[in-house]
């Protein structure tokens, strides 16, 4: 049997999801082709899996293909119905045991401690109890919610165990990164109180090992779009350029979605500019209930890859107010970025979370959860802002995101394949 030189696995919660860290996925895949990855996998969940967790997902018909040499796996489950949970994870867990028994040099990369490095840790183990001696590398990657949602979960709840349990599935990779700087302190500030309840020595681990590496963007499919591919975009959506603002987001309250169209509806430039909020998500029903009188707010729910930039572009102002929720704090921000590649308009954000991280000083902040002040942001930025700020700003966030390219990106996270091309 023919073997590839080189192989690139990584677990993920890949396409259809609208996630960032799915995007993360498929930018580092594709970078892999061009750095000596003859095979590139994507071990990831079945459609109807993730249709029934009841994630948003982008429309099936619409998904970007994946260039040759990139593979999408998605294991079906193992068992019956009286194993719930765990036949999913037994099909990515014996799925990449089988990569690992081949005798092709591997990469292994996890994004999300639960439950993807944890599928990562078991099959390596595996693969060597089972002698097949796997010639694998292995890194985890903390990304937002692993902190946010499950960390701090652990923590709030007392489940130490759990907690405990957690960090050692992370240590017990080759290397460990994080997605910000921000993700990277919270980590090790978490670590920090589970070894004072536990007696651990977690914390001082991930001090000297967590390193940072930010989400790879494709700068290429923002930058540059030409005048008339946007004009069309808009104009199929009834809008034109400048005439709006634009959330394009997951539609949660940790986003500031609520505070955002209380705030356009005190904002004097509502007048001027709809809002056009772009997304799915667990908000979505209120928050269209709470905009039905007012026909100055776009519901777009639809939107993919492709007319992403272009919305971003043709707008007067990029708004996400985002804000901590005990579920949920914006460690990076990865739409800011896209945005500030994109062009269009100015941005207004506040720097919750590993935002300004995403934006430098490439934007307008406001407090979180300042209504009023977000409203006076909006107008500055629509209604007193001249051209020349707008294009200073523009200039300004497009030199700051071009760092999280992701050729950049990749050379640093996986340094060993940098010379080779």
């Amino acid at each position: 049997m023919n073997y590839p030189s080189r192989r690139l696995v990584i677990v993920v919660r890949a396409d259809p999801v609208i996630c960032g860290h799915a995007g993360e996925a498929r930018n580092l895949a594709e970078v892999a082709l061009t750095r000596g990855f003859a095979d590139v996998r994507l071990l990831t969940w079945p459609i109807p899996a993730l249709q029934a967790a009841g994630l948003p997902l982008k429309p099936l018909d619409r998904l970007l293909p994946y260039s040759p040499g990139i593979t999408v796996e998605r294991p079906e489950p193992v068992g019956d119905y009286r194993v719930p949970d765990g036949r999913h994870l037994a099909g990515l867990t014996g799925r990449l045991v089988e990569l690992l028994s081949e005798p092709v040099p591997t990469v292994c990369l996890s994004m999300y401690l639960v439950p993807h490095t944890a599928v990562v840790v078991d099959a390596v183990t595996a693969a060597r109890a089972a002698g097949f001696h796997p010639q694998v590398h292995t890194i985890a990657k903390a990304v937002g919610s692993d902190v946010t949602n499950v960390i701090r979960s652990c923590l709030r709840e007392g489940r130490f165990g759990a907690a405990t349990a957690l960090f050692t599935t992370f240590l017990a990779n080759d290397e460990v990164v994080a997605v910000s700087d921000y993700t990277r302190d919270e980590i090790i500030a978490s670590a920090s109180e589970v070894d004072a309840h536990c007696g651990t020595s977690f914390a001082a681990q991930c001090h000297d090992r967590v390193r940072v590496s930010y989400p790879p963007i494709d700068a290429s499919a923002f930058v540059g779009k030409p005048g008339p591919a946007v004009e069309a975009a808009l104009a199929r959506r009834g809008l034109f350029r400048d005439g709006y603002i634009l959330f394009l987001s997951r539609v949660t309250r940790a986003k500031g979605i609520y505070d955002l169209v209380i705030a356009y509806g005190q904002a004097r430039c509502r007048d001027d500019v709809k809002l056009v909020v772009a997304g799915t998500g667990p908000e979505l029903g209120h928050v269209r209930a709470m905009a039905r009188e007012d026909d100055r707010i776009v519901f777009l729910t639809d939107v993919d890859d492709e007319e992403k930039p272009l919305l971003m572009a043709g707008c007067a102002a990029y708004a996400l107010p985002t804000k901590p929720e005990p579920e949920f704090v914006e460690t990076f921000g990865i739409a800011l970025a896209e945005k500030m590649l994109a062009g269009g308009g100015p941005i207004v954000t506040t720097l919750t979370g590993g935002t300004g991280e995403a934006v430098g000083k490439a934007a307008v902040i406001v407090e979180p959860g300042d209504i009023t002040g977000l409203a006076a942001a909006l107008d500055r930025v629509v209604l007193d802002m001249s051209a020349a700020q707008r294009a200073e700003y523009e200039s300004r966030a497009r030199e700051t995101a071009m760092a999280f390219d992701r050729a950049a990106v990749f050379d640093r996270l996986f340094p060993q394949e940098a010379g080779v091309r």
